[in-house]
């Protein structure tokens, strides 16, 4: 995959879009659109600033994976709707957002831009394998911290954090992330688990908070090096951090798993190249006629082709 490749963590992008643009923004029969047009109109203006030459949107075919809960039954447990047996749990998602996902989905096939999901793992997985094995440069466009840790400078993969829209974007590199953390790309997986994250459901050390994590981590260079400290009278802890750390000892020893990306989910065969027209001119021209898509999708074409 040689060439600038884009990686949209389409799910935090539409809920963004949704909070973003009123939901007065209605196909013709009144139903919501704000989330499918809103979408569109943040891949546009992606394009046009940062010129990716592939575009994947990457899916959440499985937003809560059982083998993260198997190892930490806390993750994500808050946003649970409702329980499936032997298939993914329900999230919580406003009622007028729902059913503009298969709309956006539609949308997207029939544009011709590649859309990766995979049974069993989250749209970060799909992001950190086609980071993985990319050959060029990667922007990830998300609004989710958690996948800071796949910042790599000397293989120019950077993040696109949304700030406002699409239009004023954060980009995170390796400086950026020192500056404000104190750890690079591949510290930032390690402090997140120290820190814990209550969005995430996920715990942390007990009394361990961002400043802690990233002073134990300057201090012992990485998880490992934290857990072999604990165990070394002479390594600079302090009664309490030790304790703590040795309390935490079950949860250390899985979160590494459960916050780290996939970097090995079985991608399916897709021609990520960014189109230059529609995949499916009719389909797409049924969609717009049925959803209102309007203005929104006029712009994403005419930049497409341009």
């Amino acid at each position: 995959m040689t060439g600038r490749l884009m990686l949209l963590d389409t799910a935090s992008l539409y809920f963004r879009a949704y909070f973003g643009v009123p939901d007065s923004v209605r196909a013709p029969d009144g139903t919501p659109v704000n989330a499918v047009r809103g979408l569109l109109d943040f891949i546009d203006r992606l394009v046009k600033d940062h010129h990716p030459d592939k575009l994947v949107a990457c899916m959440d075919a499985d937003w809560r994976p059982q083998w993260r809960v198997d190892l930490i039954p806390s993750y994500k447990a808050h946003r649970v709707a409702e329980e499936h047996e032997g298939a993914p749990d329900a999230e919580e998602v406003p009622d007028t957002l729902s059913p503009q996902v298969p709309v956006i989905e539609e949308v997207l096939d029939a544009l011709g831009i590649a859309r990766v999901g995979v049974a069993g793992y989250e749209a970060d997985d799909v992001i950190g394998t086609f980071t993985a094995r990319a050959d060029g440069p990667v922007d990830i466009v998300t609004g989710d911290r958690d996948l800071y840790q796949l910042v790599d400078d000397a293989r120019d993969i950077r993040v696109l954090y949304p700030l406002k829209g699409v239009g004023t974007l954060q980009v995170t590199d390796e400086a950026w992330l020192r500056e404000k953390y104190g750890v690079d790309g591949r510290g930032y997986a390690d402090l997140a688990l120290l820190r814990g994250d209550p969005s995430d459901g996920l715990p942390g050390v007990p009394g361990v908070g961002e400043k802690t994590a990233a002073k134990l981590l300057a201090e012992f260079g990485d998880l490992a090096g934290i857990v072999a400290a604990v165990d070394d009278p002479k390594a600079k802890l302090t009664p309490t951090q030790r304790k703590r750390l040795t309390e935490a000892a079950p949860y250390l020893a899985v979160a590494p798993k459960v916050v780290r990306v996939a970097g090995d989910v079985p991608l399916p065969e897709v021609d990520t190249a960014l189109p230059h027209a529609p995949r499916d001119p009719a389909a797409l021209d049924a969609l717009a006629a049925r959803w209102g898509l309007g203005s929104s999708l006029q712009r994403l074409l005419t930049t497409l082709e341009a």
